[in-house]
Formats: structure tokens, C-alpha cells, sequence
């Protein structure tokens, strides 16, 4: 995708980025996504003794938590006759199907057939997939083979300032997320910060950098206070305001669930968050109004201005901004408006049509970072080895300090 100071057609690598959106198995950017842990469900949503179906990347799955508390991800139908294995029963760290009694451990290896009078269970196996919690998060590896260490974030771990986590669901491909994420001139718009006199501008877009972790990007303001933006391979995001990282995970090729963990300033503003929570993104009647409300907008049955609020900035002691605050029940519903409306009922997005300009620099320099990273791996050459960077790389000062 080329990006010059004045607007221009997407170039001829169109059949690359439409690849990008199809993560289902066997499609190429599904084997690069595969090759990397992804969160797939909130800890605290799966209780002890549970067992749910669950849908990533076109594919299905039986998550389950024992009675020991572990968690744990085999295939989604019983061997015995396909019937879905989340309807049965969790016994010990086991699973047993509905339909017939067969029974499962965490490896997928078939220990009980009671209806069988001489039981063939040493050649009944299902798969299972790796599984480990972090940050209130389970995390699962999907690839083939020997997984990777799950990558670790120090600055995240902190008990006394860590909060619940969250997560959303989203009728989109997950890339309308991962270009939103690297553009700061939809906020005052989206955001409805277009009403104000002047209008705020994103400032200076520097231009990005690929990193150890993905793709950093920066914004000066016009008082010289910097943004940084970090991406992290191939679909993590962290916060510019906050220790905050969030995971974009394809359910399907038009369906995306973005998870994601907040480690709080001190553990007084944790306590705070504790105590003050109100219904979040993944709780299913507030999922439901946002649902309702975007589609009537995309309908053109109402506006965005009838359905939400103006975006107030929030300032220190001295008047300066220190961030925008966004009304919690208006920024999804403003993003679905934004995200879905790219999407049409016959295909994915459509960068064909796109004309972008010098403000979209993020999202395709990400872009032209996976599109070498996909080539790679079609070609069978190696694919480059992405690490978490040191605790102190987003650090605040770094974040606050005037550029000369």
C-alpha cells in the first residue's frame, strides 16, 4: 500500500491484504496467526466444573475448567457420533459426552465407554490444545507442534493494580480493529470531538517504526507532549493513556473478540476501578443495546448525534489536556458504527476502493510489516522472532516529555 502526502489508490498488492482478513484453517494468514498464543476467554466467566463451546479463527473448540480449577481446550464434538461435547458433563479434570458417556481427560484421550462391552478407548484420541491463565485471561495455542513461551509482560503483573479484565464482541473482521487501533484521525470525529471550537487535530503523526514487539507510532502535540502507540505481532495493542493491552482474536472472518487487561497508575485508582465498575462491553444486555443502537444508525433510523454525547477532554491542575474522556456507553457503539459500516454483506473490507493519504501511515506500514511476514512464511523462509519489549518502554515521562 503506498502512502505519499496527497491521496492515492491502494496498489497492486490487493490480492495480499484481502488474504489477510481469512484466518480459518489452512488459509495463510490463519497459519501465521496459529503459530502465536491468543487469549480465547475471560478467567472469571468459567467457573469450576464448566464446560463451553467456543469459536476462534473459523474453528471450534470445548473449553472446560475441572474441578481442580485448570483449564482446558479439546476438540468441540465427541469421536463417538460428533454430538457437542460442551453439553455433557466436567469430572475431575474429564469430560463426558451427553449423548453416550464417553469421557475425555485434558489431552483428549478417550477413557470411559460404558455402553461398549469391550471398550477400544486406547484408539479414540480428540485434540487438545495448550492452555495457560494470565492476567485474568485464558490463553490458548492452536498451531501444530511444540508451542512457544507464552509471552510475559512484567509491567502488567502487578496484583495490587491489575483489574478485571474485559472483552467484546465485534461484527467485523478483526483488521477493521488492527487499522483502527494505528488512527488517530478518526478520534474527533468518531469520538465526536468534531464539535468543538477549534476543532482538535491528532498532531503531528510521526512516522512509524518496527520494533522487537511490532510497530511503534508517535503523535506530538501541539504543546510537545508525545503519544505512543505500540503494536505488538500479530494482533495486541498497547494503551496511550494507560498500562492497557488488548488482544484482537478473529472468531470468524467477519466476527472479532478483542480482550483486554488494565493495569492500573497506583493500587488506590485500581481499587477505585473495583469498586466503581458498571456493567463492561462483554455483559450481554449492555452487548445488546449497543447491538441495537448501531444498527439503527447504519439503518438510518437514527444518527450517532441522537444516540450519543459530545467527548469532553479531561484536565490537570493547570488546564492542560490530559486525555479524552469517552462516555462508556457511547465509544462502542461509536466504533461498531465505524467498523461495521466498512464491511458490506458479500465481502470483507475492500481496500480496492480505499484512497488513503499521509494520516494513514500506521495502518499501512503495520500492514506492509504483516504482508512480509505472510510472504515468508508461503515461501517457506524463516519469520522473524517477536519478543515483549522491557518493562520501561512505554514509560510516562517518556510519554510527557516535550520534544526540542
Amino acid at each position: 500500500m503506498a502512502v505519499v502526502n496527497e491521496p492515492t489508490r491502494v496498489d497492486d498488492r490487493i490480492a495480499d491484504y484481502q488474504e489477510m482478513q481469512r484466518t480459518g484453517p489452512g488459509t495463510l494468514a490463519g497459519r501465521y496467526m496459529r503459530l502465536f498464543w491468543h487469549p480465547v476467554y475471560r478467567g472469571d466467566f468459567l467457573p469450576a466444573g464448566r464446560a463451553v463451546p467456543i469459536r476462534i479463527m473459523s474453528e471450534d473448540f470445548t473449553l472446560y475448567r475441572g474441578e481442580s480449577g485448570a483449564a482446558h481446550l479439546v476438540a468441540f464434538r465427541c469421536a463417538h457420533r460428533g454430538t457437542q461435547l460442551s453439553t455433557g458433563w466436567v469430572e475431575g479434570d474429564e469430560i463426558r459426552c451427553f449423548y453416550h458417556g464417553w469421557k475425555y481427560g485434558p489431552d483428549g484421550q478417550c477413557v470411559e465407554q460404558p455402553a461398549e462391552p469391550e471398550p477400544f478407548c486406547q484408539r479414540i484420541k480428540i485434540r487438545s490444545f495448550p492452555v495457560q491463565e494470565y492476567l485474568g485471561l485464558i490463553f490458548a495455542y492452536l498451531g501444530e507442534g511444540e508451542p512457544p513461551a507464552l509471552p510475559r509482560y512484567a509491567e502488567m503483573e502487578d496484583p495490587d493494580r491489575l483489574v478485571p479484565p474485559e472483552s467484546y464482541v465485534r461484527h467485523a473482521n478483526f483488521w477493521s480493529n488492527l487499522d483502527n487501533t494505528f488512527d488517530p484521525a478518526h478520534f474527533p470525529f468518531v469520538h465526536n470531538l468534531r464539535k468543538q471550537r477549534p476543532p482538535r487535530t491528532p498532531g503531528e503523526i510521526g512516522f512509524p517504526e518496527e520494533t522487537d514487539w511490532g510497530v511503534v507510532r508517535r503523535i506530538v502535540e501541539q504543546d510537545g507532549r508525545v503519544h505512543f502507540s505500540h503494536f505488538g505481532m500479530p494482533a495486541i495493542r498497547y494503551g496511550e493513556w494507560a498500562r492497557r493491552m488488548e488482544w484482537h482474536v478473529p472468531i470468524d472472518d467477519r466476527r472479532y473478540i478483542a480482550f483486554s487487561a488494565l493495569c492500573a497508575k497506583t493500587p488506590a485508582e485500581a481499587e477505585r476501578i473495583r469498586n466503581n465498575a458498571r456493567p463492561g462491553r462483554d455483559d450481554p444486555e449492555f452487548h445488546q443495546y449497543v447491538v441495537e443502537q448501531a444498527t439503527a444508525i447504519l439503518e438510518g433510523q437514527r444518527t450517532v448525534d441522537e444516540v450519543t454525547r459530545p467527548l469532553m477532554d479531561q484536565r490537570d491542575t493547570n488546564g492542560g489536556i490530559v486525555s479524552p474522556v469517552l462516555d462508556p456507553r457511547d465509544q462502542p457503539i461509536q466504533d461498531w458504527v465505524a467498523q461495521v459500516g466498512q464491511m458490506s454483506p458479500d465481502t470483507l473490507l475492500e481496500p480496492r476502493d480505499w484512497h488513503l493519504g499521509r494520516s494513514d501511515i500506521g495502518l499501512t506500514f503495520k500492514r506492509e510489516v504483516w504482508r512480509r511476514e505472510l510472504r515468508a512464511l508461503a515461501e517457506g523462509r524463516p519469520l522473524k522472532q517477536w519478543r515483549p519489549l522491557p518493562p520501561d518502554w512505554n514509560d510516562e515521562e517518556d510519554a510527557q516529555r516535550p520534544t526540542s
